[in-house]
């Protein structure tokens, strides 16, 4: 994967910057996507040779395309940025606090992955990773529920989750003939200011980039269409 590029959104912070930083680390340059442009150029300087700022708002149409055009070739997206909100049921959460959410962990991927597939077209060994979550497991939610256990909590988030795993393998069918590898990774619980169960936590942001970074140099035998853990393990769907 030497002289690869990539594009990481949400980069200037969490697992996104960590991700940015291991792919720097393996050769490869990094487009460093921020909605902030303060917030981009700082990471970019933190994260240092290898590493160029993108101006990118993965909910703003202009944002998106400003970017692409700036992109001409690519080998690797992540789609890393990603919102969450309180930890509400959906019967106590409102349709506006959904929109919000979808907006950039749904509808945020497909525009921005709709918009790079011309670049990622050029490359020899296209590959799409999603950072998911297994909250948005709908079988490790009907299995708790089965099991009487209380469930239900950050619905919008959880449910995004669960549309983004979806899209994950539609991309994978849609894109395999031309060589595309997209796969879906569950980060696990991280230190990352996603919401306060996250800032809380002792996860390492940087454990869970291995595994983004493991999916986007995997091999042309390397699987598509997964649905994997930061270990490499399958999550169920």
């Amino acid at each position: 994967m030497d002289n690869s590029i990539a594009l990481v959104t949400g980069a200037n912070t969490g697992i996104g910057k960590e991700i940015a930083r291991q792919l720097v680390a393996a050769g490869l340059t990094v487009y460093a996507a921020a909605r902030d442009a303060g917030r981009g150029e700082s990471a970019v300087r933190e994260l240092g040779r290898g590493t160029r700022p993108l101006l990118l708002d993965v909910t703003d149409a202009g944002s998106i395309a400003a970017a692409a055009s700036q992109v001409p070739a690519l080998d690797i997206l992540v789609n890393n940025a990603g919102i969450s909100l309180d930890d509400k049921t959906p019967d106590k959460e409102t349709i506006d606090s959904f929109r919000w959410v979808y907006e950039t962990n749904v509808f945020g991927v497909v525009e921005v992955t709709n918009a790079f597939l011309p670049a990622l077209r050029q490359s020899e060994h296209p590959r799409i990773v999603n950072i998911s979550s297994s909250t948005g497991s709908l079988t490790l939610s009907a299995e708790r529920a089965a099991a009487g256990r209380a469930g239900g909590g950050f619905a919008a988030y959880r449910s995004s989750k669960s549309a983004l795993n979806a899209l994950t393998i539609f991309y994978a069918h849609a894109l395999a003939a031309d060589g595309f590898k997209v796969n879906a990774l569950a980060p696990g619980l991280r230190r990352t200011g996603l919401n306060a169960v996250a800032a809380a936590s002792g996860g390492d942001p940087a454990e869970a980039a291995a595994g983004a970074v493991y999916l986007a140099l995997l091999p042309d035998d390397g699987p598509t269409g997964q649905f994997l853990s930061w270990d490499g393990t399958p999550v169920p769907w």
